[in-house]
């Protein structure tokens, strides 16, 4: 049951879910954060679900048919370093596409940017060292709710910043139940995903 419960949290909110989940918080829990027109919001979140998460899953999945991967799971370092390059590239066209293609508020392409550069530096230490990205992703949400709420001192995040804090807790004591990964290697996904996204947001927002 609560392997079961554990393989459950880690296939839900897994790392490709965050940028979307990040975007909606921002359009619809504070407003005030970005210029972008309320009738606009929604095609730009299934934009951002569409290029981040739709489209990378379903590579994923390609290379798992193709026999390019081995498990969709990515249980060992060889299986892990092609499908993050490919989500690399995919968030670096996205972050490019919005930021200067796009004539929308810079915040989108900014965040867009952070994510990737977690992403392209969490690609970089898996060629050697098999780092969690459920939890680089997770804190890197966690991360930008905390920025935001300190920013806009807004009730709307309470909840979803104790969400982001009990979900963190569950997925990371999920990985390590499942045998996904060694402490070390959890500590250190929470770390890089943290300290990226909570500096990179705190620099944009209070500056």
């Amino acid at each position: 049951m609560i392997r079961t419960l554990a393989l459950i949290l880690s296939v839900v909110f897994q790392p490709l879910l965050v940028p979307t989940v990040v975007f909606a918080c921002v359009f619809y829990l504070i407003p005030e954060a970005t210029s972008v027109p309320l009738q606009a919001k929604s095609t730009i979140l299934y934009l951002i679900a569409l290029t981040t998460l739709v489209i990378p899953l379903i590579s994923v999945v390609g290379m798992r048919l193709t026999k390019a991967i081995k498990s969709i799971h990515m249980q060992t370092i060889e299986d892990r370093v092609f499908p993050f390059s490919m989500v690399t590239l995919f968030y670096g066209l996205t972050t490019y596409f919005f930021y200067f293609r796009m004539d929308f508020d810079e915040l989108i392409g900014y965040t867009l940017g952070l994510i990737t550069l977690c992403i392209l530096i969490l690609t970089i230490i898996t060629a050697f060292w098999k780092i969690s990205a459920h939890t680089t992703g997770l804190a890197g949400l966690l991360a930008i709710v905390v920025v935001l709420h300190m920013k806009y001192n807004s009730g709307g995040l309470l909840y979803p910043l104790i969400f982001s804090i009990l979900l963190c807790g569950a997925v990371m004591s999920s990985r390590l139940y499942l045998n996904a990964h060694k402490p070390a290697e959890v500590a250190g996904g929470f770390l890089l995903g943290f300290s990226i996204c909570f500096i990179g947001y705190y620099i944009y927002l209070f500056n």
